[in-house]
């Protein structure tokens, strides 16, 4: 509840999310002085031990994660039964959302953000921890661009337990790879084909397969060819399209072997070099044809002389049985859970016998009115009352119960108190050079709505990112609880110089990403037509915004008068020759 501590540290604030085996919310460090997100394992699923044996193994593989693109995780305990973890938080959007707000995203930005995505999957798969429900939802994106991958909620060490074949199928479906669906378990190339099929949708805006129920989506993953990208985007260039091509495989060992290895490939996949390269070909068959249709498959692909997808493969009766047999067993899953629920639902208040009753509104009644008219219903009031500040209902008087006002209960259902405290009024201080996060925080936690927005400033020299620069609300005013205050965060956007212009070296640029907490990757070229180290290309072009964590590749121009490349001591330093 709002205003709750657990072990005595984390203030909650608010709720910001559900899943299906923890609530997510928003918490104030009292002691570090910071805000949290707080993982805390669902009350019916903390006595069972094998969700909280999962919920421990997920902290323990999140907090061995140390990586800018990778939510970090700061502790993880245990108060009066409620397990939990406490992780940075990150005041962004979902890629889903920026899907939804600008449909397909330009190639420069998909790269950039796959980029992101790659390098810290790097991390989690250098470990051997799959994160086995990539999606959209579980990345999120800061206003200055950066990524972070979040809830490894089903992660697991490839020498850990595996989890029950029921269990390999909770990611979401629209991103499930086809070994997870038929029941398989999962290797390090499944993440790579959940990735596979985000990179698809980020730039098409469109998902590849759908279907009217998880069953049809999950076959459609099993038995259906990735639709070729090139049919939604012509223009785009070919390493792109094989990239996708190779990440969503059906056929594991055709896809990348982890998420560095295609954090390489990416790397150059905008190069000009690269535009139109020759569609890749696997060595092993997708399907799990014999060796007949295998050839007859090839022979198709020779066949092919645009770049386009084979027009038809030859399916025999052998693959619809094993089709067929997949069908049942979703089927069966998916019939399961409806039978599951309808049990929950429908027949336990018929088998118990128990007749549903409505909750009476107490409103505005005292605390004894209240008491009395609930008990009078059928229902059980709570010795624990919540006292809660409020402009419109007099002190002593109650706000709203739990569960709420005309909702249907059965009979000695256990009913809350919420009681005015009256309008209690929030002195406003001045939070000018405050940092915003903290702020928010702790106006939050006292009950005000708090605004973020930026301001754009006469001099950015003096502004600091994240620091507060002006408020709606003056220092020395009052507030309600409820009543809303803005405060203003300078719009700073740093961008990038020409390094090409001849004013900058080698040392001056690596300098220059030290300070921004940009990567930087310096290639040699030789070339005797400029002078020796002059920095010759690099691929973010001047005013393109900075955004920390992300890689900055330049080339510069190495010759001895000879044409030969001279590896001077700042490159040496670098680790580039």
């Amino acid at each position: 509840m709002k205003g709750q501590k657990i072990s005595d540290r984390y203030q909650i604030i608010k709720s910001i999310g559900e899943g299906g085996m923890a609530n997510v919310y928003l918490a104030y460090d009292t002691i570090l002085d910071r805000n949290v997100a707080i993982k805390l394992l669902r009350g019916d699923l903390a006595s069972d031990e094998k969700f909280v044996h999962r919920f421990q193994r997920e902290a323990l593989s999140a907090s061995s994660l140390n990586h800018p693109n990778i939510v970090e995780v700061y502790d993880v305990g245990e108060d009066s039964g409620d397990y939990y973890i406490v992780m940075e938080y990150i005041e962004g959007k979902h890629l889903k959302d920026l899907i939804k707000k600008r449909g397909k995203l330009t190639t420069s930005e998909v790269v950039d953000i796959m980029m992101q995505i790659t390098d810290g999957m790097s991390v989690a798969h250098d470990s051997y921890i799959i994160h086995r429900d990539i999606k959209p939802q579980n990345i999120m994106i800061l206003e200055n661009g950066l990524v972070k991958i979040t809830d490894f909620g089903i992660a697991m060490a490839m020498n850990a337990t595996q989890l029950t074949q029921t269990n390999s199928v909770m990611g979401s479906v629209h991103y499930l790879p086809p070994e997870q669906a038929n029941g398989k378990g999962s290797s390090l190339q499944s993440d790579i084909y959940s990735m596979g099929i985000v990179m698809y949708e980020l730039l098409t805006g469109k998902l590849p397969f759908r279907g009217d129920n998880a069953v049809e989506i999950a076959l459609k993953h099993l038995r259906e060819p990735m639709p070729a990208i090139k049919e939604e985007l012509p223009t785009i260039p070919n390493s792109i399209a094989n990239i996708i091509l190779k990440a969503t495989a059906k056929n594991p060992k055709n896809r990348y072997t982890d998420a560095r290895e295609m954090h390489e490939d990416l790397k150059t996949c905008m190069e000009d070099a690269r535009a139109k390269e020759a569609k890749i070909v696997f060595k092993y068959p997708e399907n799990n044809f014999d060796d007949t249709k295998v050839s007859k498959m090839l022979k198709e692909n020779k066949k092919e002389s645009t770049g386009e997808e084979p027009i038809a493969k030859q399916i025999t009766k052998g693959d619809l049985k094993k089709q067929n047999k997949v069908l049942l067993v979703l089927a069966s899953i998916f019939t399961a859970l409806v039978v599951a629920i309808t049990s929950v639902v429908v027949l336990i208040p018929v088998i118990t016998n128990q007749k549903e009753i409505t909750v009476p509104d107490v409103t505005n009644m005292t605390v004894q009115e209240a008491i009395s008219k609930l008990q009078d219903a059928g229902f059980i009031v709570s010795d624990e009352q919540q006292e809660q500040a409020s402009s419109e209902i007099e002190v002593g008087h109650i706000i709203k119960t739990n569960p709420a006002a005309n909702s249907k209960r059965t009979k000695n259902t256990v009913i809350t108190l919420y009681v005015s405290m009256g309008d209690t009024k929030i002195s406003i201080e001045s939070y000018v050079n405050k940092n915003y996060l903290e702020v928010k925080g702790a106006l939050e936690a006292l009950g005000l709505q708090v605004l973020i927005e930026k301001k754009d400033v006469d001099n950015p020299d003096t502004a600091k990112d994240g620091e507060i620069i002006d408020q709606s609300i003056k220092a020395g005013e009052k507030m309600s609880v409820g009543d809303t205050i803005t405060l203003y965060i300078p719009n700073i956007v740093s961008k990038y110089p020409d390094f090409t212009d001849g004013s900058y070296s080698v040392e001056e640029v690596q300098k220059f990403c030290e300070e921004y907490g940009v990567k930087l990757v310096v290639n040699e070229v030789v070339n005797t037509e400029e002078p020796d180290g002059k920095i010759i290309s690099q691929d973010k072009p001047k005013d393109f915004p900075i955004r920390a964590g992300v890689t900055l590749t330049i080339e510069v121009a190495r010759n001895d008068g000879n044409g030969s490349v001279d590896c001077d001591d700042t490159l040496r330093e670098l680790g580039q020759c």
